[in-house]
């Protein structure tokens, strides 16, 4: 069914959620998650979005891209994102702003989804049936004993894919790894991620140890805007680890299709 009227009302709630104890990766420290919770309306119809982002992310979409987004059809998807980018030319496409116009977005499209009565993943169009689940924490803050802990006990719940962090202490990533290996065994698919931890050397050094320690991807190996670092680590990797790049740079890994945008 094909809505009369365009989109009614924008609503978001923002959420400051407290960690159960202090958390760290390779770059950052935290004591809290922030979580922006999108809705978008049209007719009796709701298109429902969450991200991942601070909390800040609310006020922008309610003071700016609300207004810039109500009255259009929920269908005209592309007419949506463009009044959203216009909305924010004095504030800068990237950041907050970014996150923001992907959460109304996806938000929209969700939207059209529920009209149309399908799936969004069908209505944008899918590559596969389903996808393999992981299991991500292991946070550079954790003991060892901490650690493979959590990664065994990921394991004994049925998880074939862990993902731990790197990077904070570069001389201890060796030791926790092979410990992460050893806790989980050799039939789990071990993941880790240095969130740009590691200058471009250092990182191609730990690919090939990472190598031989089983881990077969490699994330964000170094700061996502270091585009021919990135291109290197890529280019470089042992054979059988993918090398996955932080989404919001734009820029895609081996994992995706062995190109960069």
């Amino acid at each position: 069914m094909k809505p009369d009227t365009g989109i009614a009302e924008v609503e978001v709630s923002a959420y400051d959620i407290p960690t159960p104890v202090p958390e760290s990766d390779g770059t950052a420290e935290w004591k809290s998650t922030g979580l922006v919770v999108m809705e978008l309306s049209a007719a009796d119809k709701k298109g429902l979005r969450y991200t991942y982002t601070d909390p800040g992310v609310a006020r922008l979409v309610k003071d700016v891209l609300a207004e810039a987004v109500r009255g259009i059809h929920p269908f005209d998807t592309a007419a949506v994102h463009g009044a959203m980018v216009r909305a924010v030319r004095n504030h800068g496409r990237g950041g907050m702003a970014g996150m923001a116009i992907s959460a109304v977005d996806v938000a929209c499209w969700d939207l059209k989804a529920k009209f149309l009565d399908v799936p969004l993943a069908k209505l944008l169009g899918m590559v596969r049936p389903k996808v393999a689940a992981y299991a991500s924490g292991g946070f550079t803050s954790m003991s060892e004993r901490e650690l493979v802990g959590q990664l065994s006990g990921w394991v004994e719940k049925g998880f074939r894919a862990v993902k731990m962090k790197v990077g904070r202490e570069p001389q201890r990533d060796l030791e926790r790894v092979a410990a992460a290996r050893k806790a989980i065994g050799p039939g789990v698919e071990l993941l880790v991620d240095a969130n740009g931890a590691y200058q471009r050397k250092q990182a191609l050094a730990f690919a090939e140890r990472f190598a031989e320690l089983g881990v077969t991807w490699f994330e964000e190996p170094v700061v996502r805007t270091d585009v021919p670092g990135l291109r290197l680590l890529r280019d470089r990797a042992p054979a059988g680890m993918e090398i996955e790049l932080e989404p919001f740079s734009g820029i895609r890994g081996r994992a995706a299709d062995q190109t960069l945008v």
